[in-house]
């Protein structure tokens, strides 16, 4: 009993205390009301109305670069120059004794390139996924973050391989996270120096046209195989890579010899300072 008594004296002191903030806020609400009071209703709406919009316009402009991404995503098949290319990206050195990639590549940087310019330059998160088939799904791992992705393909070797360069590029394509964030995607014919290299236009046109064959044969899959989330191009017509939903653009490179700066554009077009 003794120490609800004191439990309750302590209560009546904190209400003591209290009682000039107490005071203290009422009077303010008071004059705050009264303030109101003098104001015209019109201008009093307005002066809410665009509070609120100045609220919504700053959180819009907060939560969009927030949401920039500066990804650039490197894939294509085993063999084709992706870390050979990631490595002059970087730091401008090829790195010929490069093998074959077993774990993503990954870094956040400077363009080499532009290394030595003044001003406000973004850094780039760039990504080399392994091609190997079996590792292939690391690639998903990485989609839903890219700003672009470049597709290498090795131009030398591109006859024998068209197929499964077709198919892999088909499946990055047709995956609901490149559609519907519409990500752009360039082809990158790298080894493009050599003289046995096929151009751009030639390998453009043969993938198309390796993809065309890849929409028949899947459409006569049952609709109970949902491996792919969208189908492309449109119905009754050749395919096109303009008829994608998302921008596919092609590029000449190669990564021996340092000639990246269609890349570069490309990495700059989408990962802006």
């Amino acid at each position: 009993m003794e120490g609800m008594e004191q439990w309750k004296d302590q209560l009546e002191q904190l209400k003591i205390q209290l009682e000039p903030w107490k005071i203290q806020l009422e009077q303010w609400l008071h004059q705050a009301i009264e303030y109101l009071d003098q104001i015209p209703p019109i201008q009093l709406y307005a002066a809410i109305a665009v509070l609120f919009i100045s609220t919504l316009l700053l959180f819009s402009i907060r939560l969009f670069k927030r949401t920039k991404s500066n990804t650039i995503v490197l894939t294509g098949l085993s063999g084709s120059g992706k870390t050979v290319l990631f490595y002059v990206l970087r730091d401008g050195s090829s790195h010929q004794g490069t093998v074959t990639s077993m774990e993503p590549n990954e870094g956040t940087f400077v363009l080499n390139s532009e290394s030595n310019k003044k001003g406000k330059i973004k850094s780039v998160h760039l990504v080399d996924v392994p091609g190997h088939s079996r590792l292939r799904p690391k690639l998903d791992e990485f989609l839903p973050q890219a700003a672009g992705i470049v597709f290498v393909v090795d131009a030398v070797e591109f006859l024998p391989s068209c197929p499964s360069v077709s198919e892999y590029l088909y499946d990055i394509l047709t995956k609901a996270s490149v559609v519907k964030k519409k990500i752009p995607v360039l082809i990158c014919c790298n080894k493009s120096d050599k003289v046995t290299a096929h151009t751009k236009e030639f390998i453009r046109k043969q993938i198309e046209k390796e993809i065309e064959k890849l929409r028949a044969s899947r459409s006569a899959i049952s609709a109970a195989d949902i491996s792919n989330d969208f189908t492309l191009g449109v119905s009754g017509e050749v395919f096109s890579f303009t008829q994608c939903r998302n921008a596919v653009a092609v590029a000449d490179a190669s990564g021996l010899k340092g000639e990246v700066a269609q890349v570069e554009q490309f990495i700059r077009e989408h990962v802006k300072p």
